[in-house]
């Protein structure tokens, strides 16, 4: 159906959690506004998580404005339908104008606000948040156009169960929340696992007492109150920064921590960061003791000091560091390994994601692809960003962060572009 043309002041496209969030705000501040979706269902990207994936956060982070987690279960970790619920009934809670099947194929500037082309039709607005979301575009290696075609290859994105899988077993490459996950659960399931091991950190579920996630939530909504900085993206040692990967932890059975050398001990076969690949054969970097160790430092380098300041100036009682001793195991490895005779008959690419903003016909992109902004106000007058990675800090594209990003940008937006500031 179209539109007929239509005028908004404010444009929202994106209907995951950043694009409601932002909405709540918009209705809070009596802002008109329209959401554009792309898909045809409520529930953003949580759709294209694999069956058994659950939540790595708590239920307790569900922190969206207006509706925070009131369940049964504070403690436990949502699963995937769960997640699209919770999503669709915010957007019902809080009466978004959402347009389902709407996505945008060019946005420009037109008459001093923009013109977004949809698949409905144009729609012109005073304003624009982009809130699309980091799971954009799946990034996939080019070592995998030289990869033998009786190979089946997938992204992490389109994984969703191990019946689905080739026969025989699997190479698994990249080692972030999605990589360890899957490759858990293929081994698990009986297949034989490969797993190529990128530099993603390694913590532990529980430290002093609590959930890392609790802390890390703790720090992130309170530190401030005690003295204690929580990193910002200007604290970040370069920009690419913004793009690092998720630590190893699980939500399934209850909510675990991943170790890549107790998957090892178990009979996963590790190997160094994939770098080029010619037929059956692949190669690897030969430098898999020393990204075990790099991974198993982060928490004690970045996390740790950051959660123990907390504790010490919230003068918060908690128990020793409990957490058992290191482990040093190195399996044995390779640099190469032969997919043919391994038996390996399943690529899973679990490489993670670029941004594709290239629908956005406006100057306002750095090298990276993400817009020039400060905290979502982006260089353009009347344009925002919203959802994405380290737009401010850390969680700004979780549930327990983007509300405060979008409550930000809806202040400026009312500040500097609301219906009494265009008078």
């Amino acid at each position: 159906m179209g539109y007929g043309g239509i005028d908004v002041h404010t444009l929202v496209i994106g209907g995951g959690q950043a694009g409601l969030a932002t909405s709540y705000w918009l209705s809070q501040a009596g802002l008109q506004h329209l959401v554009l979706e792309r898909q045809a269902r409520l529930g953003g990207s949580w759709h294209d998580r694999w069956d058994s994936f659950c939540l790595v956060a708590p239920n307790y982070t569900l922190l969206l404005p207006g509706m925070p987690y009131a369940g049964p279960d504070p403690n436990g970790f949502m699963p995937r339908d769960e997640v699209v619920r919770y999503v669709q009934d915010y957007a019902e809670r809080t009466a978004a104008p959402v347009r389902l099947g709407s996505a945008v194929r060019r946005l420009a500037a037109a008459n001093g606000g923009f013109e977004a082309h949809t698949d409905g039709g144009r729609v012109k607005a005073r304003n624009v948040v982009l809130a699309t979301g980091p799971y954009q575009k799946p990034r996939i290696p080019g070592a995998s156009r030289h990869l033998p075609s009786h190979i089946r290859q997938l992204h992490s994105h389109h994984y969703r169960r191990p019946a689905e899988l080739a026969g025989g077993g699997a190479l698994v490459v990249g080692t972030g929340q999605s990589g360890t996950q899957i490759a858990e659960e293929l081994h698990q399931a009986g297949c034989e696992v490969h797993l190529a091991v990128s530099s993603c950190p390694g913590v532990p579920r529980r430290y002093r007492g609590r959930d890392v996630i609790w802390w890390l939530l703790q720090a992130f909504l309170h530190g401030d109150e005690v003295g204690v900085h929580f990193p910002t993206v200007d604290d970040l040692p370069t920009p690419a920064a913004r793009f690092g990967c998720f630590p190893h932890l699980s939500g399934k059975d209850g909510g675990h921590d991943i170790s890549l050398r107790r998957l090892a001990r178990q009979g996963v076969r590790l190997y160094g960061r994939l770098e080029s690949a010619s037929g059956s054969r692949v190669r690897f970097s030969d430098d898999l003791a020393q990204r075990l160790t790099e991974v198993d430092q982060t928490f004690d380098q970045e996390f740790r000091p950051l959660f123990d300041a907390y504790i010490a100036a919230a003068g918060i009682e908690a128990p020793a560091d409990d957490r058992p001793p290191p482990d040093d195991f190195v399996p044995c490895t390779s640099a190469e390994l032969d997919l043919h005779a391994a038996g390996i008959g399943t690529v899973i690419w679990a490489t993670g994601y670029d941004l594709d903003f290239g629908w956005v016909d406006l100057p306002v992109l750095d090298e990276w692809g993400y817009p020039r902004h400060t905290r979502g106000v982006t260089i353009h007058p009347g344009l925002y960003a919203v959802g994405l990675p380290w737009l401010h800090s850390e969680p700004s594209s979780v549930f327990a962060g983007v509300g405060a990003d979008a409550a930000h940008v809806v202040e400026h937006l009312a500040t500097h572009r609301g219906i009494h500031a265009v008078r």
